[in-house]
Protein backbone atom coordinates (compact mmCIF):
# COMPACT_ATOMS: atom_id res chain seq x y z
CA UNK A 1 0.00 0.00 0.00
CA UNK A 2 1.49 2.97 -1.21
CA UNK A 3 2.83 5.55 1.79
CA UNK A 4 0.87 8.83 1.86
CA UNK A 5 3.20 11.57 2.65
CA UNK A 6 1.18 14.84 4.37
CA UNK A 7 2.77 18.00 4.44
CA UNK A 8 3.45 19.92 7.14
CA UNK A 9 0.31 22.34 6.73
CA UNK A 10 -1.54 19.29 6.62
CA UNK A 11 -0.22 17.58 9.92
CA UNK A 12 -0.50 20.65 11.67
CA UNK A 13 -3.41 21.84 10.43
CA UNK A 14 -4.73 25.69 11.71
CA UNK A 15 -7.63 26.12 14.15
CA UNK A 16 -10.97 27.89 12.11
CA UNK A 17 -10.88 31.42 12.60
CA UNK A 18 -14.42 32.48 14.19
CA UNK A 19 -17.31 33.95 11.94
CA UNK A 20 -16.74 37.56 12.92
CA UNK A 21 -13.92 38.88 15.08
CA UNK A 22 -15.93 41.70 16.30
CA UNK A 23 -18.84 41.22 18.51
CA UNK A 24 -22.21 42.48 17.16
CA UNK A 25 -22.07 43.85 20.74
CA UNK A 26 -19.23 46.16 20.73
CA UNK A 27 -21.27 47.47 17.79
CA UNK A 28 -24.21 48.57 19.23
CA UNK A 29 -22.63 50.04 21.93
CA UNK A 30 -20.21 51.66 19.81
CA UNK A 31 -23.56 53.63 18.30
CA UNK A 32 -25.27 54.16 21.37
CA UNK A 33 -22.35 56.14 23.12
CA UNK A 34 -22.04 57.76 19.62
CA UNK A 35 -25.57 59.10 20.59
CA UNK A 36 -25.57 60.16 24.18
CA UNK A 37 -22.59 62.73 23.41
CA UNK A 38 -24.80 64.41 21.00
CA UNK A 39 -24.80 67.96 22.52
CA UNK A 40 -27.82 70.15 23.49
CA UNK A 41 -27.58 73.64 21.57
CA UNK A 42 -29.60 75.46 24.00
CA UNK A 43 -26.82 74.48 26.78
CA UNK A 44 -24.42 75.04 24.64
CA UNK A 45 -25.00 78.10 23.94
CA UNK A 46 -25.58 79.21 27.77
CA UNK A 47 -22.32 77.64 28.42
CA UNK A 48 -21.04 79.69 26.16
CA UNK A 49 -22.14 82.89 27.30
CA UNK A 50 -21.18 82.15 30.30
CA UNK A 51 -17.73 81.38 29.29
CA UNK A 52 -17.26 84.53 27.39
CA UNK A 53 -18.25 86.46 30.68
CA UNK A 54 -15.23 87.44 32.67
CA UNK A 55 -16.24 86.43 35.70
CA UNK A 56 -16.96 83.62 37.90
CA UNK A 57 -19.71 81.39 38.19
CA UNK A 58 -20.63 81.92 41.66
CA UNK A 59 -20.58 85.88 41.21
CA UNK A 60 -22.44 85.31 38.19
CA UNK A 61 -25.47 83.09 40.02
CA UNK A 62 -25.63 85.98 42.76
CA UNK A 63 -26.07 88.53 40.27
CA UNK A 64 -29.01 86.48 38.62
CA UNK A 65 -30.41 85.63 41.80
CA UNK A 66 -30.46 89.10 43.18
CA UNK A 67 -31.94 90.65 39.58
CA UNK A 68 -34.91 87.95 40.15
CA UNK A 69 -35.57 89.35 43.68
CA UNK A 70 -35.77 92.89 42.74
CA UNK A 71 -37.97 92.21 39.96
CA UNK A 72 -40.33 90.15 42.11
CA UNK A 73 -40.30 92.99 44.89
CA UNK A 74 -41.43 95.74 42.16
CA UNK A 75 -43.79 93.14 41.19
CA UNK A 76 -45.04 92.80 45.05
CA UNK A 77 -44.86 96.30 45.42
CA UNK A 78 -46.97 97.61 42.87
CA UNK A 79 -49.96 94.80 43.55
CA UNK A 80 -50.10 96.52 47.03
CA UNK A 81 -50.14 99.53 45.54
CA UNK A 82 -53.53 98.96 43.48
CA UNK A 83 -54.96 96.69 46.33
CA UNK A 84 -54.83 100.00 48.51
CA UNK A 85 -56.63 102.14 45.97
CA UNK A 86 -59.13 99.98 45.43
CA UNK A 87 -59.81 100.07 48.72
CA UNK A 88 -60.10 103.25 49.16
CA UNK A 89 -62.37 103.74 46.47
CA UNK A 90 -64.17 101.24 47.48
CA UNK A 91 -64.23 102.64 50.81
CA UNK A 92 -65.67 106.13 49.45
CA UNK A 93 -67.89 104.37 47.99
CA UNK A 94 -69.46 102.99 50.81
CA UNK A 95 -69.07 106.02 52.53
CA UNK A 96 -71.31 107.32 49.73
CA UNK A 97 -73.85 104.75 49.40
CA UNK A 98 -74.24 105.03 53.23
CA UNK A 99 -74.76 108.55 53.00
CA UNK A 100 -77.40 108.31 50.35
CA UNK A 101 -79.90 106.45 52.46
CA UNK A 102 -78.42 102.99 52.84
CA UNK A 103 -77.40 102.04 49.68
CA UNK A 104 -79.58 104.36 47.43
CA UNK A 105 -77.91 106.78 45.32
CA UNK A 106 -79.02 110.07 44.45
CA UNK A 107 -80.00 109.36 40.94
CA UNK A 108 -82.38 105.99 41.72
CA UNK A 109 -83.49 108.76 44.94
CA UNK A 110 -84.43 111.56 42.37
CA UNK A 111 -87.94 111.02 40.83
CA UNK A 112 -88.89 112.48 37.98
CA UNK A 113 -91.15 115.99 38.77
CA UNK A 114 -94.96 116.02 37.88
CA UNK A 115 -93.90 117.83 35.05
CA UNK A 116 -91.57 115.40 33.64
CA UNK A 117 -94.32 112.42 33.62
CA UNK A 118 -96.45 111.78 30.55
CA UNK A 119 -99.79 113.86 31.92
CA UNK A 120 -102.82 111.56 30.81
CA UNK A 121 -101.20 108.55 31.07
CA UNK A 122 -104.51 106.66 32.98
CA UNK A 123 -105.70 103.42 31.33
CA UNK A 124 -109.35 104.58 31.85
CA UNK A 125 -110.71 106.10 28.34
CA UNK A 126 -112.13 109.20 29.01
CA UNK A 127 -112.85 110.60 25.38
CA UNK A 128 -111.11 113.27 22.43
CA UNK A 129 -111.67 116.86 22.08
CA UNK A 130 -111.14 118.57 18.98
CA UNK A 131 -109.68 122.29 19.98
CA UNK A 132 -108.24 125.41 18.00
CA UNK A 133 -105.75 127.86 19.46
CA UNK A 134 -104.49 131.15 17.71
CA UNK A 135 -102.83 134.59 19.06
CA UNK A 136 -103.06 137.58 17.87
CA UNK A 137 -100.19 139.20 18.44
CA UNK A 138 -100.75 143.05 17.51
CA UNK A 139 -104.29 142.48 19.97
CA UNK A 140 -102.17 140.28 22.59
CA UNK A 141 -104.89 137.95 21.99
CA UNK A 142 -105.46 134.27 22.59
CA UNK A 143 -108.37 132.51 20.93
CA UNK A 144 -109.37 129.41 21.84
CA UNK A 145 -111.50 127.16 19.83
CA UNK A 146 -113.64 124.35 21.42
CA UNK A 147 -114.81 122.52 18.18
CA UNK A 148 -116.33 119.00 19.13
CA UNK A 149 -116.13 116.20 21.33
CA UNK A 150 -116.02 112.20 20.77
CA UNK A 151 -116.70 108.95 22.70
CA UNK A 152 -117.04 110.77 25.83
CA UNK A 153 -117.38 108.39 28.91
CA UNK A 154 -120.95 107.89 29.58
CA UNK A 155 -121.28 109.18 33.68
CA UNK A 156 -125.46 108.72 33.76
CA UNK A 157 -127.14 105.83 34.43
CA UNK A 158 -128.87 105.86 31.07
CA UNK A 159 -124.99 105.21 29.44
CA UNK A 160 -125.01 108.87 28.32
CA UNK A 161 -123.85 112.32 29.03
CA UNK A 162 -124.82 115.89 29.09
CA UNK A 163 -121.50 117.22 28.63
CA UNK A 164 -120.31 120.92 28.26
CA UNK A 165 -116.67 122.37 28.36
CA UNK A 166 -114.75 125.05 30.91
CA UNK A 167 -111.63 126.91 29.46
CA UNK A 168 -109.66 128.89 31.37
CA UNK A 169 -105.76 130.09 31.47
CA UNK A 170 -103.06 128.87 34.26
CA UNK A 171 -101.63 130.16 36.22
CA UNK A 172 -103.66 133.51 36.38
CA UNK A 173 -107.10 131.55 36.22
CA UNK A 174 -108.13 135.15 35.66
CA UNK A 175 -111.36 134.26 33.35
CA UNK A 176 -113.05 131.40 33.04
CA UNK A 177 -115.42 130.42 30.13
CA UNK A 178 -117.91 127.84 29.13
CA UNK A 179 -119.73 126.30 26.33
CA UNK A 180 -123.26 125.29 25.92
CA UNK A 181 -124.76 121.91 27.73
CA UNK A 182 -125.57 119.35 24.82
CA UNK A 183 -127.67 116.83 26.32
CA UNK A 184 -127.83 113.07 26.00
CA UNK A 185 -124.95 113.15 23.94
CA UNK A 186 -121.60 111.48 23.99
CA UNK A 187 -120.36 113.63 20.44
CA UNK A 188 -121.54 116.99 21.04
CA UNK A 189 -120.58 119.52 18.66
CA UNK A 190 -119.66 122.99 20.28
CA UNK A 191 -117.86 125.39 17.47
CA UNK A 192 -117.14 128.17 20.17
CA UNK A 193 -114.80 130.26 20.76
CA UNK A 194 -113.40 132.02 23.80
CA UNK A 195 -110.68 135.15 23.53
CA UNK A 196 -108.22 135.85 26.43
CA UNK A 197 -106.37 138.94 26.74
CA UNK A 198 -102.69 137.84 27.48
CA UNK A 199 -99.41 139.36 26.70
CA UNK A 200 -96.56 137.82 24.55
CA UNK A 201 -94.01 137.51 27.76
CA UNK A 202 -96.62 135.66 29.20
CA UNK A 203 -97.77 132.97 27.05
CA UNK A 204 -94.85 131.15 26.95
CA UNK A 205 -95.68 130.76 31.10
CA UNK A 206 -98.79 129.93 30.65
CA UNK A 207 -101.20 126.55 30.20
CA UNK A 208 -104.59 126.37 28.52
CA UNK A 209 -106.92 123.94 30.40
CA UNK A 210 -110.25 122.68 28.71
CA UNK A 211 -111.86 120.24 30.76
CA UNK A 212 -115.07 118.51 30.02
CA UNK A 213 -118.00 118.20 32.50
CA UNK A 214 -121.25 116.37 32.96
CA UNK A 215 -124.48 118.64 33.99
CA UNK A 216 -126.13 117.51 36.73
CA UNK A 217 -128.46 119.90 37.94
CA UNK A 218 -129.52 119.12 41.26
CA UNK A 219 -126.03 117.78 42.39
CA UNK A 220 -122.23 118.35 41.86
CA UNK A 221 -121.04 118.60 37.98
CA UNK A 222 -118.54 115.62 37.82
CA UNK A 223 -115.79 116.14 35.38
CA UNK A 224 -115.35 113.50 32.30
CA UNK A 225 -111.82 114.46 31.62
CA UNK A 226 -109.33 117.14 30.92
CA UNK A 227 -106.83 118.47 28.62
CA UNK A 228 -103.66 121.13 29.15
CA UNK A 229 -101.90 122.35 26.84
CA UNK A 230 -98.22 124.41 27.39
CA UNK A 231 -98.26 127.31 25.19
CA UNK A 232 -94.78 127.31 25.57
CA UNK A 233 -94.42 124.36 23.26
CA UNK A 234 -97.27 125.16 20.48
CA UNK A 235 -96.03 126.82 16.94
CA UNK A 236 -98.12 130.30 16.60
CA UNK A 237 -96.84 130.51 12.99
CA UNK A 238 -100.42 128.88 12.15
CA UNK A 239 -103.62 128.21 13.67
CA UNK A 240 -103.14 124.97 15.94
CA UNK A 241 -106.46 122.19 14.93
CA UNK A 242 -106.12 118.95 16.28
CA UNK A 243 -107.67 116.15 18.38
CA UNK A 244 -106.28 115.04 21.71
CA UNK A 245 -107.56 112.23 24.01
CA UNK A 246 -108.42 113.03 27.69
CA UNK A 247 -106.53 113.02 30.20
CA UNK A 248 -107.80 112.44 34.49
CA UNK A 249 -108.33 115.68 35.95
CA UNK A 250 -105.92 117.32 37.99
CA UNK A 251 -106.34 116.51 42.18
CA UNK A 252 -105.10 120.17 42.61
CA UNK A 253 -104.79 123.48 40.29
CA UNK A 254 -101.35 124.88 39.61
CA UNK A 255 -101.33 128.47 41.15
CA UNK A 256 -98.74 130.71 41.08
CA UNK A 257 -98.28 131.33 44.83
CA UNK A 258 -94.49 132.56 44.60
CA UNK A 259 -91.39 131.38 44.86
CA UNK A 260 -89.04 130.65 48.24
CA UNK A 261 -85.00 130.21 48.17
CA UNK A 262 -83.34 128.51 51.23
CA UNK A 263 -80.47 126.04 52.09
CA UNK A 264 -79.89 122.66 53.77
CA UNK A 265 -76.37 121.49 55.30
CA UNK A 266 -75.74 118.28 56.87
CA UNK A 267 -73.31 116.99 59.49
CA UNK A 268 -73.78 112.97 59.80
CA UNK A 269 -71.11 112.88 62.07
CA UNK A 270 -72.41 115.59 64.36
CA UNK A 271 -75.73 114.99 63.80
CA UNK A 272 -76.88 118.43 62.74
CA UNK A 273 -79.08 119.57 60.17
CA UNK A 274 -79.23 123.39 59.20
CA UNK A 275 -81.66 125.50 57.62
CA UNK A 276 -81.49 129.05 55.89
CA UNK A 277 -83.93 131.07 54.84
CA UNK A 278 -82.85 133.57 52.29
CA UNK A 279 -85.69 135.07 50.90
CA UNK A 280 -88.94 134.54 48.76
CA UNK A 281 -90.54 136.51 45.30
CA UNK A 282 -93.84 136.43 43.66
CA UNK A 283 -95.96 136.22 47.18
CA UNK A 284 -99.31 135.63 46.69
CA UNK A 285 -101.05 138.89 48.44
CA UNK A 286 -103.58 138.26 51.32
CA UNK A 287 -104.01 142.00 52.47
CA UNK A 288 -106.93 144.68 50.88
CA UNK A 289 -103.50 146.58 50.23
CA UNK A 290 -102.23 144.36 48.03
CA UNK A 291 -99.27 143.18 49.97
CA UNK A 292 -98.22 140.70 52.82
CA UNK A 293 -96.61 140.58 56.10
CA UNK A 294 -94.85 137.12 55.68
CA UNK A 295 -93.08 134.79 57.96
CA UNK A 296 -91.55 131.49 57.06
CA UNK A 297 -92.56 128.56 59.62
CA UNK A 298 -89.90 126.25 59.42
CA UNK A 299 -90.84 122.48 60.92
CA UNK A 300 -89.52 118.92 61.05
CA UNK A 301 -91.66 115.75 61.54
CA UNK A 302 -90.53 112.75 62.55
CA UNK A 303 -92.32 109.53 61.12
CA UNK A 304 -95.38 111.63 60.17
CA UNK A 305 -95.63 113.39 63.71
CA UNK A 306 -94.91 116.80 64.01
CA UNK A 307 -91.48 117.37 66.07
CA UNK A 308 -89.81 120.47 66.14
CA UNK A 309 -90.79 123.88 64.74
CA UNK A 310 -89.12 127.05 64.42
CA UNK A 311 -90.03 130.52 62.70
CA UNK A 312 -88.36 133.31 60.85
CA UNK A 313 -89.49 137.29 61.76
CA UNK A 314 -92.31 138.60 59.96
CA UNK A 315 -91.11 141.58 56.73
CA UNK A 316 -93.89 144.01 57.03
CA UNK A 317 -95.54 145.13 53.68
CA UNK A 318 -93.60 143.00 50.90
CA UNK A 319 -94.41 140.39 48.97
CA UNK A 320 -90.58 139.37 48.25
CA UNK A 321 -89.21 139.45 51.57
CA UNK A 322 -85.42 138.90 52.14
CA UNK A 323 -84.49 136.94 55.32
CA UNK A 324 -81.16 135.18 55.70
CA UNK A 325 -81.96 133.30 58.96
CA UNK A 326 -80.56 130.25 59.85
CA UNK A 327 -81.77 127.67 62.23
CA UNK A 328 -80.04 124.46 63.63
CA UNK A 329 -81.50 120.96 64.87
CA UNK A 330 -79.96 118.21 66.10
CA UNK A 331 -80.83 115.48 63.83
CA UNK A 332 -78.73 111.98 63.58
CA UNK A 333 -78.22 109.69 60.19
CA UNK A 334 -81.02 107.22 61.66
CA UNK A 335 -83.48 110.32 62.07
CA UNK A 336 -82.66 111.87 58.55
CA UNK A 337 -83.83 108.61 56.87
CA UNK A 338 -87.03 109.39 58.60
CA UNK A 339 -87.63 112.58 59.40
CA UNK A 340 -89.93 115.43 56.50
CA UNK A 341 -88.69 119.12 56.70
CA UNK A 342 -91.89 121.54 56.08
CA UNK A 343 -91.02 124.86 54.79
CA UNK A 344 -94.72 126.73 55.21
CA UNK A 345 -94.85 130.25 54.25
CA UNK A 346 -98.14 132.97 56.45
CA UNK A 347 -99.03 135.82 56.34
CA UNK A 348 -99.39 137.75 59.35
CA UNK A 349 -102.46 139.18 60.88
CA UNK A 350 -102.73 141.49 64.31
CA UNK A 351 -106.23 141.09 64.30
CA UNK A 352 -107.66 137.79 62.63
CA UNK A 353 -105.70 134.39 62.29
CA UNK A 354 -102.53 133.83 60.62
CA UNK A 355 -103.54 133.02 56.95
CA UNK A 356 -101.00 129.92 54.60
CA UNK A 357 -99.83 131.63 51.50
CA UNK A 358 -97.49 128.15 50.29
CA UNK A 359 -95.96 125.37 51.13
CA UNK A 360 -93.66 122.69 50.15
CA UNK A 361 -91.79 119.28 52.12
CA UNK A 362 -88.61 117.62 51.64
CA UNK A 363 -87.59 114.38 52.91
CA UNK A 364 -86.99 111.09 51.43
CA UNK A 365 -90.74 110.91 49.93
CA UNK A 366 -90.86 114.20 48.28
CA UNK A 367 -91.04 114.11 44.45
CA UNK A 368 -89.31 116.48 41.82
CA UNK A 369 -86.73 119.36 42.78
CA UNK A 370 -87.72 119.01 46.44
CA UNK A 371 -86.64 115.19 46.35
CA UNK A 372 -83.62 116.31 44.35
CA UNK A 373 -82.40 119.05 46.65
CA UNK A 374 -82.78 116.63 49.49
CA UNK A 375 -80.66 113.89 47.55
CA UNK A 376 -78.13 117.06 47.14
CA UNK A 377 -77.98 117.78 50.55
CA UNK A 378 -77.44 114.07 51.87
CA UNK A 379 -75.00 113.30 49.26
CA UNK A 380 -72.64 116.40 49.96
CA UNK A 381 -72.67 116.39 53.61
CA UNK A 382 -70.93 119.98 55.38
CA UNK A 383 -71.84 121.17 52.19
CA UNK A 384 -74.20 124.03 52.26
CA UNK A 385 -76.92 123.17 49.00
CA UNK A 386 -79.21 126.13 48.87
CA UNK A 387 -82.29 125.78 45.53
CA UNK A 388 -85.23 128.08 44.91
CA UNK A 389 -88.69 126.32 45.07
CA UNK A 390 -91.99 126.93 43.72
CA UNK A 391 -94.11 127.22 47.07
CA UNK A 392 -97.87 124.49 46.52
CA UNK A 393 -101.02 125.07 48.22
CA UNK A 394 -101.38 123.72 51.95
CA UNK A 395 -103.95 121.79 51.38
CA UNK A 396 -102.07 119.77 48.80
CA UNK A 397 -98.84 119.09 50.91
CA UNK A 398 -101.53 118.17 53.74
CA UNK A 399 -103.28 115.47 52.16
CA UNK A 400 -99.97 114.00 50.74
CA UNK A 401 -97.93 114.36 53.39
CA UNK A 402 -100.64 113.36 56.45
CA UNK A 403 -99.06 114.32 59.75
CA UNK A 404 -99.93 113.08 62.95
CA UNK A 405 -100.18 114.53 66.14
CA UNK A 406 -97.23 115.75 68.19
CA UNK A 407 -94.54 112.94 69.26
CA UNK A 408 -95.36 112.14 72.66
CA UNK A 409 -93.23 113.40 75.32
CA UNK A 410 -92.42 109.94 76.65
CA UNK A 411 -90.73 109.01 73.34
CA UNK A 412 -88.59 111.73 73.08
CA UNK A 413 -87.32 111.56 76.54
CA UNK A 414 -83.62 109.17 76.71
CA UNK A 415 -85.03 106.93 79.50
Amino acid sequence: MPNIHRSPKSSHPLPRAPPSLTPPIDVFSTTSSHTNTTVNPAAGFISGLLDSIPLPRWAIFIIFVVGVLVILLCCVCICIKCCRRSKKKQKKKKKDEKINLNGKTTTSLVQPDVNDVDYGSAGQLRGKLLYSLDYKVAQSELIVGIKQANSLKAMDLGGSSDPYVKVYVCPDKAKTCETKVFRNTLSPVFNEQFNFQISKSSLLKSTVVMQVFDFNRFSKHNIIGELRVQLCNVDWNHVIEEWEDLGEPAKFEDENLGEICFSLRYVPTAGKLTVVILEAKNLKSMDITGASDPYVKVQLALDRRKWKKRKTTVKRKTLSPYYNESFTFDVTFEQIQKVHLVISLWDHDAMTRNDTMGKIFLGCDATGNQLRHWADMLSNPRRPVAQWHNLLSAEQVNSTLTLKKKIPLSSRLPF
